[in-house]
């Protein structure tokens, strides 16, 4: 890194906590084994839940660390009763895509009652068929990822209905050091951003869950008396300087656009910037979130990005064809994005850094009239702050525009120290 690099990134708060927490939790062993909320509840012979008629939130995600679906442990079950799955965007299954309705069916008989597309909480009139809620999915670490908000009307529905929820914590699949992103403007909140947290939080979704019920995020109305009754079932052996690849197991699909968990990284990176409608992420190809391009940059373009250093990810220069999405069935130049498995990793500040480079030899691309209203809503709605869009197409410095990326990042780490689990 250079003299000049160096120097910048130290005026960035973000980057020196990340070095700091990176000197006491950067160690790894590739043979570690985990027990994840659901192999813990298993081992208590169900305790927790004994006698209880349960609803299940959870997708294919949701297995123990042998692979097992947890739906099916549950169902099997002589200790509970499985009366219902509810499930969130992309279904059971995680094949749907982004957006498309989840309609309701059955598993082995069992009810599975959809979270999205029509109504986000638990119908009242299904009130009398469970005792508790129980909540074993795979988040990934990532606020526009619409898990969380759909655990979050979920537990207004446990307290509207009287119930309590279980949380089976899983990992956070980018592990629990890396912090990165503005804080969430509330004037922005969306299915794909409910709750004033950066970009990468940092947190698995049991602490997420915690922090949301203490902070008093899920009272909406600032009802007196508003509880909660939440329970966190806690991972075995999980640290976090754990990222996935530490944990021992093996990753299922969330949704046909997270294949692997270079996905979630490049998705981290790329997938906000992909709002904009300029350039493709790689969506319709075999890598989605991993390529980045159009088919109008120029044939050297690669040779201006030389000095472009990232923390935990390299460029290499490359073509792709995308079969649907942006530029399908068009032959686009850029480039394909290589992840290291570090805890140094920054994709948010990445991909502001990519767009400023961008700005500066393709300023053709960054011309308001080029933006429909629409993307430029949802590009907000995904960084959760406005300023960043008006200063990247106003031609706003480098500086102002970091200072908006970090923007609520100090508050926030001081509050989620509260929070850590692990």
């Amino acid at each position: 890194m250079t003299k000049t690099r160096k120097k910048s990134y130290r005026k960035y708060i973000l980057i020196v906590f990340i070095i700091f927490l990176r000197a006491n939790f950067l160690y790894s062993s590739s043979d570690v084994k985990i027990k994840l909320g659901i192999d813990v509840l298993v081992e208590h012979n169900f305790s927790e839940i004994s006698g209880k008629r349960v609803a299940l939130f959870t997708n294919f995600s949701g297995r123990d660390s042998k692979g097992n679906l947890t739906l099916e442990i549950l169902a099997n079950s002589k200790v509970c009763t499985l009366t219902m799955i509810l499930t969130p965007e992309h279904g059971l299954y995680g094949n749907k895509s982004a957006g498309e309705k989840v309609e309701n069916s059955y598993y082995w008989n069992i009810p599975v009652i959809s979270l999205y597309g029509g109504g986000k909480k638990i119908p009242a009139t299904l009130s009398d068929k469970f005792d508790v809620i129980v909540v074993d999915i795979q988040d990934i670490g990532v606020r526009a990822y619409t898990f969380i908000s759909s655990l979050y009307y979920l537990m207004q529905s446990a307290t509207e209905l009287d119930k309590e929820i279980i949380i089976l914590d899983r990992p956070n699949p980018l592990g629990g050091v890396s912090v990165d992103g503005n804080i969430l403007n509330l004037n922005l909140r969306s299915f794909i951003g409910l709750i004033p947290v950066p970009y990468l939080p940092g947190l698995t979704i049991g602490e997420l869950a915690l922090m949301m019920k203490d902070e008093d995020w899920i009272n909406e109305n600032k009802v007196k008396n508003y509880e909660i009754k939440l329970k966190i079932i806690k991972m075995e052996g999980w640290q976090r300087w754990m990222q996935w690849e530490d944990t021992g197991l093996n990753w299922v699909p969330t949704s046909p656009n997270i294949p692997s968990v270079d996905a979630i990284r490049g998705a981290a990176m790329l997938g906000w910037i992909g709002e904009l409608g300029l350039f493709s992420v790689g969506i319709g190809t075999n890598l989605p979130f991993q390529y980045f391009g159009t088919p109008d940059f120029d044939n050297d373009f690669f040779s201006t990005f030389e000095n472009l250093e990232f923390n935990g990810v390299k460029l290499l220069q490359t073509e792709f064809v995308p079969v649907y999405g942006k530029y399908a069935n068009l032959l686009c130049k850029g480039f394909l994005l290589r992840f290291e498995k570090t805890n140094d990793f920054t994709p948010f500040t990445n991909g502001i850094e990519l767009l400023l480079k961008l700005r500066s030899i393709y300023p053709q691309y960054f011309n308001l009239e080029k933006i429909e209203q629409s993307k430029k809503q949802m590009f907000n709605k995904a960084t959760g702050n406005e300023h960043i869009f008006e200063l990247l197409f106003n031609k706003g410095g480098k500086e102002e525009i970091m200072k908006e990326t970090t923007n609520g990042l100090i508050e926030f780490l001081k509050l989620r120290k509260n929070y850590l689990l692990y």
